[in-house]
């Protein structure tokens, strides 16, 4: 049964990375999408024994990698030098793609552009004209995760929310998304709608004034 809850304070992206982190389950493989999910390996601990893929051909990969730790060979897909753990393995990008198009992935945190209330997501392309589209894998691995959930800020410089009715920018998979992380709030998307577990530095009728979809708490 999950509860509403709210702080009084917006959320930093380390305590969006650090609340990801703890939500994974145990034992879970995961992939960390560029930009903001690449923050979560730094919070992960070793009890709860999770498997980090990189769709460039890694599974093991562990923290970025601190000054004095680079290897300029060790890099995950977002070119952002990280560390190995012990038994970490390398494998051809055929068969990275493989793992993520297969349903092996428990999970995968993406960064988006837009969600729709449905659980659509937008994450490789504005349509913006001289804007450069970035998909790499992440149709991969949108749909072929067990479970997709986002980390995004939920409005835009102009102030308009990702969080939206229907997508505007192409789309990068339907209904994938279950779960919502911003530095506002934690949205659930289900059977149910879309629920808000938490709010930070705001309240649920702040939320639900600003981002135009019917928002029920959890």
């Amino acid at each position: 049964m999950t509860t509403f809850t709210t702080t009084e304070a917006a959320l930093t992206r380390d305590e969006m990375a650090q609340l990801v982190a703890a939500d994974i389950p145990a034992g879970a493989f995961v992939n960390l999408g560029i930009g903001q999910p690449t923050n979560v390996s730094n919070f992960l601990t070793d009890e709860q024994g999770v498997t980090l893929h990189t769709e460039n051909g890694m599974l093991g990969m562990g923290p970025v990698a601190a000054e004095g730790e680079v290897d300029g060979d060790l890099i995950n897909a977002g070119k952002i030098p990280v560390t190995e753990l012990a038994g970490a393995s390398y494998f051809h990008h055929a068969d990275s793609f493989a793992m993520m198009r297969g349903g092996h992935l428990d999970v995968c945190v993406l960064g988006a552009f837009q969600v729709s209330a449905g659980g659509d997501l937008a994450n490789w392309h504005t349509g913006a004209e001289g804007a450069i589209p970035a998909v790499g894998g992440a149709m991969d691995l949108a749909i072929g995760a067990k479970s997709t959930w986002v980390m995004m800020s939920l409005f835009t410089k102009a102030d308009d929310s990702k969080l939206v009715e229907a997508l505007t920018y192409p789309v990068t998979g339907l209904g994938c998304v279950s779960r919502i992380y911003t530095e506002q709030a934690v949205f659930l998307i289900d059977g149910d709608g879309v629920r808000v577990r938490s709010s930070h530095g705001t309240t649920f009728e702040e939320l639900a004034a600003r981002v135009p979809i019917e928002l029920k708490r959890a």
